[in-house]
């Protein structure tokens, strides 16, 4: 795959006068996520700030969750970075295909199918981000069929340590509109638990194949992944 290349979409552009000015910026920033501890969050604060702020007009909302994994950032970022493979930790996707000469990249695109149940069947998403230096990638819904109107995302992969361990640390925010009919507290309720739910798969899913790599580490008599260096 090449490397991608950061997006050109900015967060802080909207279509019309009107709209920017009755915009309000998010403040992902200022509180911190779940399963964080104020020192580590501080530590991510900017960040945060950088690749986690949206303009937020009259009828959208806004969320930023964390995940901790237990496992190295590179073990997590090759995961989340595989725009052509949602599925692999994605709870609610049944199938992704994209064109036969695909090429992960900036502005490439995928129609994911989604599973019977949800109030969706189809979404067609633009990759916005792949930035691999800075462990940041992102994508928008451009069609199909779901209620998740003017969508985006952004997900960011950090590493940390806590107690001699080495851990990788997951934000992901998102806006949307909220959709006629709906509240903005159902809307983000909905779109919260969705994410939780892939983030949670995500653990299971990198945290497993740390163990492998450590299982197989240990019989070669070489220092496991998930271990500082002594």
């Amino acid at each position: 795959m090449e490397k991608g290349e950061p997006s050109e979409i900015d967060h802080h552009q909207h279509d019309s006068p009107t709209a920017t000015a009755t915009a309000t910026v998010t403040a992902h920033h200022l509180t911190v996520p779940a399963g964080l501890s104020q020192h580590e969050f501080d530590d991510l604060k900017q960040l945060i700030f950088e690749f986690h702020t949206y303009e937020l007009r009259p009828g959208q909302c806004s969320s930023l969750l964390s995940q901790l994994i237990r496992a190295p950032r590179d073990v997590v970022w090759s995961v989340v970075r595989r725009f052509d493979k949602p599925q692999t930790y994605k709870h609610f996707i049944k199938s992704c295909t994209v064109a036969e000469d695909f090429v992960m990249t900036v502005g490439c695109t995928r129609d994911v199918n989604v599973i019977s149940g949800l109030p969706a069947a189809t979404s067609t998403e633009r990759l916005d981000i792949l930035d691999e230096d800075r462990y940041v990638t992102g994508f928008s819904i451009t069609g199909g069929e779901h209620r998740l109107r003017n969508y985006r995302s952004v997900t960011t992969v950090h590493e940390m340590e806590r107690d001699g361990q080495i851990w990788t640390v997951v934000l992901e925010s998102y806006i949307v509109d909220v959709p006629e009919g709906n509240t903005e507290e159902d809307t983000r309720l909905f779109a919260d638990t969705v994410v939780k739910l892939n983030l949670q798969k995500l653990t299971s899913v990198t945290e497993g194949m740390a163990r492998a790599v450590d299982s197989a580490a240990a019989a070669a008599g070489t220092t496991p992944t998930s271990k500082s260096p002594q």
